[in-house]
C-alpha cells in the first residue's frame, strides 16, 4: 500500500500564533455581532482584588495625560494582557506570571552609545523621579484602557549612555528564560521578543520607561521589572521585562512584523483610517465600558508627535 504523504509542505502552514490571534478574532467578532445587535457587549475582566497592591513608589508628582477621563480599574489593568510569554489569552499573564522573578534584575544598555552600562533596577528608580502619568492605552485589537502609569522619561536614561552620531534606533528585548517565561517554549514568536524606536521617537517627552502602575511597583502580568510606554502607539511596541536595549544604526527586525508583516508594522502608530488586515481600526471598546468609541489619531497625542511622521506615507509605513 502507498504510503499517504500530506498535499500541504510545513513552510505552507498558518503559523501558531496567527491560527491562536485567529480563534480569538472570532470570538470577538461573534461578540461585536451581538453587540451589534443590542449596542452593548463589555469586554470581561477576570476576578482579580479592586484595590491596588504591592509595593508603594515615591511618585514626585501625577500628572493627567488622558484628558480627564476615568482610569481603568486596576482589577481589568491587571487581568487582561498581551503577555506572550506567558501564554496567548488573556488571562494567561496574570494566571502564570508568578514564575517571573523581577529580583534582582540587570539593565544591560549597550551599542553605539559612548557609556554602556549595565543597571540593576534600583540604579534606574534614582535616574529622574518618577511621575504618574494617566495615559490612553489602545491594543492593535481594537480594545482600550486608561492607564496610570507610574516612571520617568525614557530620554533621561538615553541621555546618561551618551549616544554616538550613529545611533539611529534603539532596540528592546524582553529577558529570554523559558523557565520564568514558559510561554517561550513555544513558537508563536521568535524569541526574545523584540522591539524598536527611532531615536525622536524615544527621545519624545511622551515616552516613559515604566517601573509602575496605580503607584505601586508594576505586577509581573504587566511587565515587571522594566516596561516602556509609546502612548500614541498601539500596546504591541511597549516591550516589557526588558534586559537590554541597544542602540542601532539600521531599523532593527521586530517581532511582530516578523510574524506577520502585512499586519504589523515597524512604527505601529494609532491610526483609524488605516485598518488591520482582518478588522476596522475606526472604533474601539474601553475596557468596562459598553458602547464603542471613535478610535483618535495618535491616541490622542497627535499635538505631540504628528510631527515626527510629516511626509511619511502612513498606508505604507504602517
Amino acid at each position: 500500500m502507498a504510503r499517504w504523504k500530506p498535499d500541504l509542505r510545513e513552510a505552507e502552514a498558518t503559523p501558531e500564533a496567527l491560527y491562536l490571534r485567529r480563534r480569538e478574532f472570532l470570538r470577538l467578532g461573534a461578540a461585536g455581532a451581538v453587540g451589534t445587535a443590542i449596542g452593548a457587549v463589555p469586554l470581561p475582566a477576570l476576578a482579580g482584588p479592586d484595590d491596588p497592591a504591592g509595593e508603594v513608589l515615591p511618585v514626585s508628582r501625577k500628572v493627567d495625560m488622558a484628558g480627564g477621563e476615568k482610569a481603568t480599574t486596576w482589577k481589568s489593568v491587571t487581568t487582561y494582557n498581551n503577555f506572550y510569554e506567558f501564554g496567548t489569552d488573556k488571562s494567561d499573564p496574570a494566571e502564570r506570571a508568578g514564575s517571573l522573578r523581577p529580583r534582582p534584575w540587570t539593565l544591560a544598555v549597550d551599542g553605539e552609545v559612548k557609556r554602556p552600562l549595565a543597571l540593576h533596577v534600583e540604579d534606574i528608580l534614582k535616574l529622574a523621579p518618577l511621575e504618574e502619568r494617566i495615559y490612553r492605552h489602545r491594543c492593535v485589537e481594537a480594545w482600550s484602557m486608561v492607564v496610570p502609569w507610574v516612571g520617568f522619561p525614557l530620554a533621561e536614561l538615553v541621555k546618561r549612555v551618551e549616544p554616538t552620531s550613529r545611533a539611529r534606533y534603539v532596540v528592546f528585548q524582553t529577558l529570554l528564560d523559558p523557565a520564568q517565561m514558559p510561554g517561550q517554549r513555544s513558537r508563536v514568536l521568535d524569541w526574545p521578543y523584540t522591539e524598536a524606536l527611532r531615536m525622536d521617537e524615544a527621545m519624545n517627552p511622551l515616552t516613559l520607561l515604566t517601573v509602575g502602575l496605580y503607584g505601586r511597583v508594576l505586577p509581573n502580568q504587566n511587565g515587571a521589572p522594566l516596561r516602556v510606554v509609546i502612548p500614541w502607539k498601539y500596546g504591541f511596541k511597549g516591550a516589557k521585562s526588558i534586559a537590554r536595549m541597544r542602540f542601532v544604526e539600521t531599523q532593527p527586525r521586530t517581532s511582530w512584523a516578523i510574524l506577520a508583516p502585512s499586519e504589523y508594522g515597524f512604527y505601529g502608530n494609532v491610526n483609524p483610517a488605516v485598518d488591520h488586515p482582518r478588522w476596522s481600526q475606526a472604533k474601539e471598546r474601553r475596557l468596562g465600558e459598553f458602547f464603542r468609541r471613535d478610535t483618535l489619531p495618535f491616541n490622542g497625542y497627535g499635538a505631540e508627535v504628528a510631527g515626527l511622521y510629516a511626509g511619511l506615507d502612513p498606508r505604507k509605513l504602517y
